[in-house]
């Protein structure tokens, strides 16, 4: 019987100790002046309005961000690493520094997540999914892109000097002098 209790009494603690980290688990984002370093891993942000927010240094690995608005949102260093972004608004977001790995950014029924005028300087896109995203304008110069799935996206005047393409999936992709590219286009738009 003392045996049963001991369990009863470790499971009991176990899950009371379970239940107190879910329900401190803190994504709350009203106020998006404190959200600068926020731990939000794995928050289901899905719709939030980011506009402006200052998520600089910010832990946003697997978050959901579907349909997030993060126009002019400051993401300087933040780690998304396995974040959904599907169709999020990142126009004239910093992502300077920011950690794409992983990170889920296709859109679905041919509408963009918008990254223009974004700053992508340093950020990690190893493994990314960028199919049909929007990267018109964009200064990816010495960027190291290989491997990465830019299946339909619109490289329209995007700086791709000294880039690393290396295994690229580039198909149908909207080239920088505007061309599309053809099937098979991996690595170089052909």
């Amino acid at each position: 019987m003392k045996i049963f209790k001991i369990y009863s009494l470790i499971i009991v603690l176990f899950l009371s100790l379970s239940l107190f980290n879910i329900a401190h688990a803190d994504c709350n984002i009203s106020d998006k002046s404190a959200l600068k370093g926020k731990d939000l891993a794995g928050c289901d942000l899905q719709d939030a309005d980011l506009r402006t927010a200052d998520l600089t240094g910010a832990d946003l690995t697997g978050a959901n961000l579907k349909d997030a608005d993060l126009r002019f949102a400051d993401l300087t260093g933040a780690d998304l690493t396995g974040a959904n972004l599907k169709d999020a608004v990142l126009t004239d977001a910093n992502l300077k520094d920011a950690v794409l790995t992983d990170a889920n950014l296709k859109d679905a029924v041919l509408t963009y997540a918008h990254l223009s005028e974004a700053n992508l300087r340093d950020a990690l896109l190893n493994g990314a999914n960028l199919q049909k995203i929007n990267l018109k304008n964009i200064d990816l110069m010495g960027y190291n892109l290989e491997g990465v799935d830019l299946t339909g996206a619109n490289l329209r005047d995007a700086n791709l000097k000294g880039a690393n393409l290396l295994r690229a999936n580039l198909e149908g992709a909207t080239w920088v002098d505007g061309r599309t590219c053809a099937k098979k286009s991996i690595g170089e738009c052909l």
